[in-house]
């Protein structure tokens, strides 16, 4: 019996799960707020020249459009020779508060001139994501996926209602990258210990369920940004919360599996019996966990994942993938507000349409992970190219094919954390999501960049945003099939995967069938078993 035939005996998403998933899925809606807050406390508004020190209580009037905004003194003119030229703003600017009160870029002037810092900014949170995948993702290797996503929630809060309190922007953009950091650590430890207390049957249902929990967090965003409306408070108001998860200290489970995997026996067998027992079940009378850690006696880095040809195939591809969708998915999100439609209402819609993005995949991922992932990233390449033919003045037209784009981009976001977790094997599997997570802030980090494109040229972000997706889509058919597959524990797991078929491998749900009784001898007997694996 393997680990995961073990789990399936336990329950393999009984109650034990299910309420980890509780835990687990509360997080990610503060994530969301995290992830999506600067398209309203980094929002430009409509803008125009203070004419002078005097007018610093100066509004603008209802009327005014985002066309009128302007870097230039609309009265004073500078003669030189025969041409005359339009002088910069020198007392500043004045924004409509229509829409919002307060953001970054009216607090500290994040226009014309300046206006890249506000890019700049976001690139550097992105960079914090990046930074957050490669510690958090070796230190849960090392010391356990429940201490550091316990450790990242806590200064994730903390940071987050710091940067409500920064002076100025350098502080701001600082704190910034200190809180994407951490929430790096939430997402791959939440992720990876939801799936390691998850059976193969139940471990794609598992994964999707925190998706929808992100989703709830883009739309409640939206709803929470319309009534607070000064980024100060809305910042306060979106990281303050995650006090309230203090009582994780006492509810939240480490993973067998890991424990298993760093030869932490004893443990491993209190916490599955603990499950058992919630789950209503028994562990069975002869239960033998194989030798998950035949490769693992030695220790294992990121450099492991590229060292043998297989492991290395797939390891190149999957970080692809997860560069080329979290570009994609960002640069799309990041950019609603120039669909010229509401802010707030589009905001919402494009939280909403993940739901229905994520619940696809479900029906889609029982069958083959690899097709529905090839399938979906094509799709959000061809809505972007498709919106290059859509002239600016059809915004209604536009909006809906980015949400297209959106909902390919969405679904092929929710496969990717579960196809990453059952293709790199459990010796590696924290890393692997760790160094994927990284190329994936990469991609997060150009995110805004490519947007400030648009400036020059609108077509470049929607040609690289589209056709980069068709390209990962065609290699992405690389990838081996893992659907119904138990998860690899050690590299030669990975390498003799064709020799591994799914005909010549014990049904990771037979074991329920196994006869369930315990007793002290044969505690004994599994202690020993799992000792000697």
């Amino acid at each position: 019996m393997n680990f995961d035939q073990l789990l399936s005996a336990i329950g393999g998403f009984g109650k034990y799960q299910k309420i980890l998933y509780i835990w687990i899925c509360l997080p990610q809606i503060l994530l969301a707020f995290h992830m999506m807050a600067s398209i309203f406390t980094g929002a430009t508004p409509p803008h125009h020249c203070r004419e002078s020190p005097s007018s610093i209580t100066e509004t603008l009037s209802s009327n005014f459009s985002v066309s009128d905004s302007s870097c230039f003194s609309s009265e004073v003119l500078l003669l030189q020779g025969n041409r005359t030229e339009r002088v910069p703003c020198g007392h500043g600017w004045v924004y409509s508060n229509e829409t919002i009160q307060s953001t970054t870029v009216t607090e500290w002037d994040l226009v014309c001139d300046k206006a890249g810092l506000n890019s700049l900014g976001s690139t550097i949170y992105m960079s914090g994501l990046l930074v957050g995948s490669v510690v958090f993702g070796a230190m849960a290797d090392r010391y356990g996926r429940r201490f550091v996503l316990l450790l990242s929630i806590a200064l994730q809060t903390v940071f987050g209602v710091a940067v409500a309190f920064a002076p100025n922007f350098p502080v701001y953009v600082i704190l910034r990258f200190t809180v994407g950091a951490m929430i790096s650590g939430v997402i791959i430890n939440a992720f990876v210990l939801g799936t390691e207390w998850t059976c193969t049957k139940r471990r794609m249902l598992a994964g999707v369920i925190t998706d929808y929990a992100f989703g709830l967090g883009y739309m409640l965003l939206a709803g929470i940004a319309y009534f607070i409306r000064d980024w100060r408070k809305l910042q306060m108001a979106i990281s303050a919360p995650g006090f309230l998860l203090i009582f994780y200290i006492w509810v939240l489970p480490k993973s067998a599996r890991w424990l298993l995997a760093n030869n932490r026996s004893e443990e491993a067998i209190a916490l599955l019996r603990k499950a058992a027992l919630i789950n209503g079940r028994v562990l069975p009378p002869v239960v033998q966990v194989e030798n998950i850690l035949d490769g693992a006696k030695r220790s294992h880095s990121a450099v492991d994942l590229v060292r043998t040809p297989q492991m290395r195939k797939r390891a190149i591809i999957l970080f692809y993938i997860w560069f080329v969708t979290v570009l994609v998915y960002y640069g799309l999100s990041l950019g609603v507000s120039r669909l010229g439609t509401n802010l707030y209402l589009t905001q919402f819609v494009f939280g909403l349409v993940e739901i229905p993005a994520r619940s696809l995949v479900l029906l889609f991922l029982p069958c083959s992970r690899r097709l529905s992932q090839s399938g979906f990233l094509a799709v959000g390449g061809l809505a972007c190219l498709l919106m290059l033919a859509v002239p600016e003045d059809h915004p209604n037209v536009l909006t809906g094919l980015a949400m297209v784009g959106k909902f390919g981009i969405t679904a092929s976001f929710s496969i990717i954390y579960v196809y990453t977790a059952e293709i790199f094997p459990t010796v590696l599997r924290q890393t692997g999501i760790g160094v994927s997570s990284m190329f994936a802030r990469m991609g997060g980090m150009l995110a805004p960049i490519i947007n400030l494109l648009h400036n020059s040229n609108p077509a470049i972000p929607l040609i690289i945003f589209g056709t980069s997706p068709l390209l990962v889509a065609v290699l992405a058919l690389a990838l081996p099939e893992t659907a119904g597959r138990p998860l690899p524990d050690t590299i030669e797991d990975v390498e003799n995967w064709d020799m591994r078929s799914p005909s010549n491998e014990k049904n990771p749900e037979m074991s329920e069938d196994i006869t369930q009784s315990a007793g002290s001898t044969e505690e004994q007997e599994i202690r020993h078993l799992a000792c000697q694996a």
